[in-house]
């Protein structure tokens, strides 16, 4: 056996690595797993930062065509360099997984490049070299979703690591799958120029969204030329030359029909990635769903042996993973980590953005839970209007008896940034009177939300 340490993580993502350097400031030995050339796992490398990197890339270029002409700003032969975006992008990954690795250093934190494989309690083998072990934790994250009939080759049809690679705008781009994935990068192809038309097989986006959100959303994404097919179901797919030939049927069964597209995005959801992990061998047990089962602290059905992120159950939000992996790492070091599930932001990175946090109206209603909603336009605030960007508004549902927070809604604009408020006072319980009496700055997108919490006892001041 080579080297021992305290803790061993199998997986350099959000959740892994920030496991790791949190062991390390609590003064544990400690190493972490990691196959790819690069840090950061998914998120980082084929996910997150890359989406958003062209998110801005293509906002900025949708700008430039479509909208600062109404600002006085007149800008002329305006063209796209994909090229040049896509080697933005490239060193938009480069500086973030360089600064994880830099923090690895800092920390001492010892990279086993390579794949690990659990041998046994206490033991992990990397490319053949067994390393012995008091905890380990599997880290290991998610990958996308198969669907039968629908064969990926990451140039004709993609998943989300080859729909942030395309080296030219497609004219038709399909996306199955309505979720955070599927909207994202299809809006990121319709600004630069693509036909997008979404399929989905629920009878709308974004399964977890509120439902009144959810419905302005899609009409707002419908007037940026994004198209969709709910209720809808994808059969099969054949490539050629010529492109990719969809067979979609209705999803409570009828006659099928045959769509076309030149790009084919799948992006139906993530499931755990535990290949080659030796869970079996291990004794490790998982779910129906293939996580790994765990306990209030992270422990596996093996003692020593840990699991936090995507592969395991909860939203799959590189932020959850993180509060996982610092939860855990704290109770590794006889502290008493916590993580609040109840007030996970979750957001679509689209333009405007969507944020929610905490519990939807549907949710409510089906939990027999009394409530009060507060809303606000974003047309009623000023600056908003100074923006051009009055789509959505901002939603608070709060306890009808004690006026708590149970759940925030954001469609508008910076509603990601926005929802942090909103995260805070829940985390502290606070009121929606708390949130209203706040002095919020003028002229703010922040009024917004202090409106909504008015709104909530049915005193807002500017609607």
């Amino acid at each position: 056996m080579s080297e021992n340490f305290d803790v061993i993580i199998i997986g350099a993502g959000p959740g892994g690595y920030v496991c790791a350097i949190r062991a390390a400031q609590l003064g544990m030995k400690v190493a972490c797993v990691e196959k790819r050339a690069t840090l950061g796992g998914t998120c980082l490398n084929v996910g997150c930062i890359p989406s958003k990197a062209l998110l801005q890339s293509s906002e900025n270029f949708h700008t430039a065509t479509h909208a600062l002409a109404e600002h006085g700003v007149v800008v002329s032969d305006v063209t796209l360099d994909l090229a040049r975006m896509q080697a933005r992008k490239g060193e938009v990954v480069s500086a973030n997984v360089k600064g994880v690795e830099f923090l690895f250093k800092k920390n001492k934190v010892t990279w086993l490049k390579g794949e690990g494989r659990i041998a046994g309690a206490g033991r992990v083998v990397v490319d053949g070299t067994e390393y012995g072990t008091k905890n380990i934790v599997i880290a290991t994250g998610s990958e996308s979703v198969p669907l039968a009939g629908v064969a990926v080759d990451e140039k004709q049809i993609v998943t989300s690591t080859g729909g942030l690679e395309l080296d030219a705008v497609p004219g038709h781009l399909v996306v199955i799958g309505g979720g955070y994935i599927g909207l994202e990068l299809g809006s990121v192809w319709r600004r630069l120029g693509a036909e997008v038309t979404v399929v989905e097989f629920l009878d709308h986006t974004v399964p977890t969204m509120d439902r009144e959100i959810g419905r302005q959303f899609e009409r707002i994404l419908g007037k940026q030329g994004i198209k969709f097919r709910l209720s809808t179901k994808v059969t099969g797919a054949v490539t050629s030359p010529d492109g990719v030939t969809l067979t979609l049927e209705p999803a409570k069964g009828g006659a099928g029909e045959t769509l076309k597209a030149d790009v084919v995005l799948l992006a139906i959801g993530r499931r755990a990635y535990t290949a080659a992990l030796g869970l079996d061998a291990a004794g490790v047990a998982t779910d129906e769903r293939g996580r790994v089962r765990t306990d209030a602290h992270f422990a596996t059905n093996v003692a020593g042996i840990y699991a936090i992120g995507d592969v395991i159950a909860g939203p799959m939000l590189a932020h959850k993973a993180e509060e996982e992996g610092v939860a855990l790492a704290e109770i590794l070091a006889g502290q008493a980590g916590h993580v609040n599930y109840d007030v996970i932001p979750g957001v679509v990175y689209t333009w405007p953005e969507v944020a929610s946090i905490g519990q939807t109206e549907e949710q409510l209603k089906a939990a027999g839970i009394a409530y009060n909603v507060g809303k606000f336009p974003f047309t009623a605030n000023g600056r908003a209007r100074a923006m051009g960007d009055t789509d959505g508004f901002v939603k608070i549902l709060a306890d009808k008896t004690t006026d708590r927070i149970l759940g925030a809604h954001i469609l508008g604009p910076d509603a990601g940034t926005l929802i942090a408020e909103l995260a805070t006072a829940m985390e502290f319980g606070a009121s929606a009177e708390d949130v209203a009496r706040t002095c919020h700055a003028h002229p703010s997108l922040n009024e917004a939300v202090k409106e909504a919490a008015l709104a909530v006892a049915g005193r807002a001041l500017h609607i």
